[in-house]
């Protein structure tokens, strides 16, 4: 009984210790530059200790220990490894950038904050809803050396459907994403302070065969599933129709900045912090984007 007893509260407390912290012309005009606002949260994150390492985090090689029963039900597999170590590696021609992994740890989108009359755009605390599938994992890619360290992201799990929720009870959802980033480093050299960013593509939220709740897809379903045609030319609300039913896959860009702050040479790992900024979901055309702001740790392995 007291062996039975005992298990259930090391279960409960493995758990809860890895459980996430409380908390116009198309692809033209939605796309946005983000760089002075990722260098400013990064810096932020970092002036708050999201550098810090998480309670009870493990290390690659003691999860490469753990059993699949010892992983399930614990949200381990949502979590970036821990890297412990100050050294610092310099990557040589033809080495790459493998087993990345980015995991979010805070949210925040882009509102219209009203006082005394004014308003102003301010980010906003959100709450993620999604249960722990949104970190990336198994990214890799090439390093390019000449010049400086430029990583240039191939293929993995890059994306992640994730949605929050503001303050009020509106919902966000938002592709969570790295693809085809390349980001510039500012050394040659993989040690405590060095930072590389750039930008990458975020795919709709949707695809083309998606049809919404009146049958109307991107590459399928109904054009027009009113009765009657309901378009005519130049009466009012004529646009918002066109936008619900003229379904388009907008591919957005989004931009990160990541800075290192540990660095085991011994099993070739650098870990560090992140800043990501981009557009939420369009549904298909129809929803004018908000900006999302996401914050987090990565993990990766030089090979």
């Amino acid at each position: 009984m007291k062996f039975t007893v005992a298990a259930t509260l090391a279960l409960v407390a493995s758990a809860s210790a890895f459980a996430p912290a409380p908390n116009a012309n198309r692809n033209t005009a939605l796309n946005m530059n983000l760089k002075d606002a990722g260098k400013a949260a990064l810096a932020g994150a970092i002036a708050f200790g999201i550098a810090a390492a998480p309670a009870q985090a493990l290390t690659k090689s003691q999860i490469n220990e753990l059993s699949y029963l010892q992983v399930k039900g614990t949200g381990l597999a949502n979590r970036c490894a821990e890297v412990i170590g100050d050294d610092s590696i310099t990557p040589k021609a033809g080495q790459r950038l493998v087993d990345m992994c980015i995991e979010p740890k805070a949210w925040a989108v882009e509102e219209d904050v009203g006082k005394g009359g004014k308003t102003e755009k301010k980010f906003v605390n959100s709450k993620v809803m999604t249960r722990q599938t949104y970190t990336l994992e198994g990214i890799q890619g090439k390093i390019d050396t000449s010049g400086g360290i430029t990583f240039i992201e191939q293929e993995g799990i890059d994306y992640a459907p994730t949605t929050v929720q503001l303050p009020g009870g509106e919902r966000v959802p938002f592709l969570f994403t790295v693809k085809d980033l390349v980001a510039k480093g500012n050394g040659g050299t993989f040690k405590a302070g060095f930072q590389m960013g750039g930008d990458f593509n975020t795919p709709s939220y949707r695809t083309g065969l998606f049809l919404d709740p009146k049958g109307r897809g991107g590459t399928t379903g109904y054009d027009m599933p009113q009765g009657l045609p309901g378009l005519q030319s130049g009466e009012e609300g004529d646009d918002e129709l066109f936008a619900e039913t003229n379904k388009t896959f907008d591919i957005t860009q989004g931009r990160i900045e990541m800075e290192v702050n540990k660095v085991n040479a011994d099993d070739s790992e650098i870990g560090g912090v992140f800043v990501a900024t981009q557009l939420s979901d369009t549904d298909m055309g129809s929803k004018i984007p908000k900006k999302v702001l996401t914050k987090g740790i990565f993990y990766a392995k030089v090979e």
